[in-house]
């Protein structure tokens, strides 16, 4: 799992390349959590992820409510069709304001 942060303008951007299992999980959610002050608008890039299990489920549960409870908002970007795919039965994507590209969710965190 390779992982980027960076910033554009107010926005931390998180982008996630690889593997969501329960080995990368631990360390993805801590760099993000890293990110997590008050009022935050956090962009998950997530168009490079190749897999997604359950772990990463929970991990993003996990950063949504640490993020909305400090007042925060989080966006995912680029989800892959079968990570978006399984999102929707499960419910998880109801939680998070998602767009197709990373340009798409900066502009709509920014305003």
């Amino acid at each position: 799992m390779d992982i980027n942060v960076r910033a554009v303008e107010d926005i931390t951007v998180v982008e996630l390349a690889g593997e969501l299992t329960w080995k990368s999980v631990p360390e993805a959610q801590q760099r993000i959590l890293e990110q997590t002050q008050s009022e935050v608008k956090i962009c998950l890039d997530m168009s490079r992820v190749t897999y997604m299990a359950s772990a990463g489920l929970r991990m993003l549960l996990v950063v949504y409510r640490t993020v909305a409870g400090r007042g925060g908002r989080v966006m995912l970007v680029g989800l892959p069709e079968d990570i978006k795919s399984t999102m929707e039965v499960t419910g998880f994507l109801s939680f998070f304001t998602h767009c197709d590209s990373l340009e798409e969710g900066i502009a709509e965190l920014a305003s």
